[in-house]
């Protein structure tokens, strides 16, 4: 069972996350927060699989509060999905370099918000890959010059092939058919190039994938 905290300052939009959650067979919402201070403690106290957060909230915001969850070691494999009401919000690509497993607009279809939960629990995924990829293009474009990530020298060539594949937002499938090997060869290279770089997940590694001027904004192949 995947256990989900919602985190909005709306009960209106927790409301209608939760009896949307609540139907699957798989997912339950765990607990509620209105804030981002009510987010944390929450969260240490009930061990949710995800956080489904709000950017803008009040006394904490949700960029605030995924910081302190994802920087907190006890709280590891907690994943936090950002909520923005804008597809090019300006604080996504922030929130993704904090942590965040991914975003969502609040007016995903409720069959993509199931996925998404699925597939950030399951880790194999980012989410959104079309939205995502215009928007980390957007922000990338804007952010300093690439400064170099010293683990990349400890990366295979084959590990690099595949970050930067990663990092122009393709699937584990779609890196498969790019290099014409197998989903699991390609999910096995994805993750030991984690590993080597210390990457929460996947989409810290689209973000270290820019930052170290491995990818740079416009290479959509």
């Amino acid at each position: 069972m995947i256990r989900v905290l919602l985190a909005d300052d709306q009960l209106l939009v927790r409301a209608g996350f939760r009896a949307l959650l609540d139907a699957q067979p798989d997912i339950e919402v765990a607990g509620e927060a209105a804030d981002g201070e009510e987010a944390v403690a929450l969260v240490r106290e009930l061990g949710p699989d995800l956080v489904l957060m709000d950017i803008r909230m009040p006394l904490v915001d949700g960029l605030a509060a995924t910081r302190r969850i994802t920087s907190d070691p006890e709280l590891s494999e907690v994943k936090v999905v950002m909520l923005t009401t804008f597809e090019l919000d300006e604080y996504v690509f922030e929130a993704l370099r904090s942590g965040a497993s991914g975003f969502l607009v609040k007016d995903t279809e409720p069959d993509e918000l199931v996925r998404a939960v699925r597939a950030v629990v399951d880790g194999d995924a980012l989410l959104s890959p079309g939205v995502t990829r215009r928007l980390i293009e957007e922000f990338a474009a804007r952010s300093k010059e690439p400064a170099g990530t010293e683990g990349l020298a400890e990366l295979t060539e084959r590990e690099r092939e595949v970050m930067a594949l990663v990092g122009i937002g393709l699937s584990n499938e779609e890196i498969a058919r790019r290099l014409v090997v197998s989903p699991l060869t390609a999910k096995t290279h994805v993750s030991r190039t984690m590993v080597k770089l210390g990457a929460r997940d996947r989409a810290q590694l689209v973000v270290l994938a820019y930052e170290s001027g491995l990818v740079r904004p416009g290479w959509l192949g």
